[in-house]
C-alpha cells in the first residue's frame, strides 16, 4: 500500500503526516477542504475519491475548534465528510485510518463535553463500527501548528506570548494533560497502516503515556509564569487527561516524552 490519500493536509497534524510519508516513499493525494466550497460538496468529495486510484485513507481533516458551536458547520466537517469517505473505502475494501480525539471523553470520562467532541464520537463510531481505525489524539503540540490561532498548543501559544513579552499567568490546582508530540501522531497513523488488518475495527488512544502539568511545560520552555485567581477557572475545566498504555496499539508506543519533544520544538520554534 504505497499510494495513500491524506485529508486535511493543509492543516497542522495532515502536512507532518503528508510529508513523513512522501519521505518514506509514499505516493500521496493531498485533500484538502476545498471541496467545501462547492453547494454539492458532498458529491465533489466522493468524485475525488472515485477518480483515484489510492490504497488507503488518512481522513485527518476536520473543524477542531473546540469552541465552534455552529452545529451545520461543526458536523458536515466532522461526521458527514468522515461517512462519505469511510463508505466509500468499505465499498472499495481500502483502509480507513481516522483522526479522532480524546475529547470523546468529556470532562466526566464517560462522553463528550461539547458539540466538537460529539461530533469526532459519532465520526469515530461509524469508522469503527465499519471495520476502519479510529486514533484517539491527546494534547498535541509540536512543529507546524501555526496556523491554529487559539487552538494551538499552550507550548505554541505561550512561546508566542513570552516573545512579545507579554505576562503569563495559569489557573491554579495544576490542571495536568498528556501532552504528545506530533512525531508520535505521525509514527502511531503509519503504524495503523502497516498493521491495519490485525488493529481493524476498534479505536486506539495515542498519547505520552504521562500526565504533566502546564508548569511542567513553561519550565522545560524556561517561561517565567504567574497565576490567576481561582474564581477564573470555568466550570467544568478538565482537570485531568492520561492516554491508557493499555488501549495503544499492540506494537506502538510512544518515543517522545515531554522533555525530549519540548526540547525540540525550542529549538523549531527559536529557528
Amino acid at each position: 500500500m504505497r499510494n495513500v490519500i491524506v485529508t486535511g493536509s493543509r492543516g497542522f497534524i495532515g502536512k507532518s503526516l503528508s510529508y513523513k510519508l512522501e519521505r518514506d516513499g509514499y505516493n500521496v493525494l493531498n485533500i484538502d477542504d476545498n471541496y467545501f466550497n462547492s453547494l454539492d460538496w458532498g458529491k465533489e468529495l466522493l468524485e475525488l475519491l472515485e477518480s483515484s486510484k489510492y490504497d488507503a485513507v488518512f481522513h485527518v481533516g476536520a473543524c477542531s475548534d473546540t469552541l465552534e458551536t455552529n452545529v451545520d458547520y461543526m458536523m458536515t466537517r466532522n461526521y458527514e465528510s468522515t461517512k462519505i469517505i469511510m463508505d466509500w473505502c468499505l465499498k472499495n475494501n481500502k483502509p480507513m485510518i481516522y483522526s479522532s480525539s480524546a475529547a470523546n471523553y468529556g470532562v466526566n470520562n464517560l462522553y463528550p463535553a461539547n458539540l466538537y467532541g460529539w461530533s469526532k464520537y459519532v465520526a469515530e463510531g461509524y469508522v469503527i463500527s465499519n471495520g476502519g481505525i479510529a486514533l484517539r489524539y491527546f494534547n498535541v503540540y509540536g512543529p507546524g501548528e501555526e496556523n491554529k490561532g487559539k487552538m494551538a498548543s499552550v507550548a505554541y501559544q505561550m512561546f508566542q506570548k513570552n516573545k512579545k513579552d507579554e505576562k503569563i499567568f495559569l489557573f491554579p490546582k495544576k490542571p495536568q494533560r498528556d501532552f504528545v508530540y506530533v512525531k508520535d501522531v505521525i509514527s502511531a497513523n503509519i503504524h495503523a497502516l502497516l498493521n491495519y488488518d490485525k488493529l481493524r475495527g476498534s479505536y486506539y488512544e495515542v498519547g505520552s503515556g504521562e500526565a504533566r502539568t502546564f508548569e511542567d511545560v513553561l519550565n522545560n520552555m524556561e517561561i517565567t509564569f504567574g497565576y490567576t485567581s481561582e474564581d477564573l477557572i470555568p466550570n467544568g475545566y478538565q482537570f485531568y487527561t492520561c492516554s491508557d498504555k493499555l488501549k495503544w496499539m499492540n506494537g506502538w508506543e510512544s518515543e517522545w516524552n515531554l522533555e525530549k519533544g519540548i526540547l525540540e520544538y525550542k529549538k523549531y520554534l527559536v529557528g
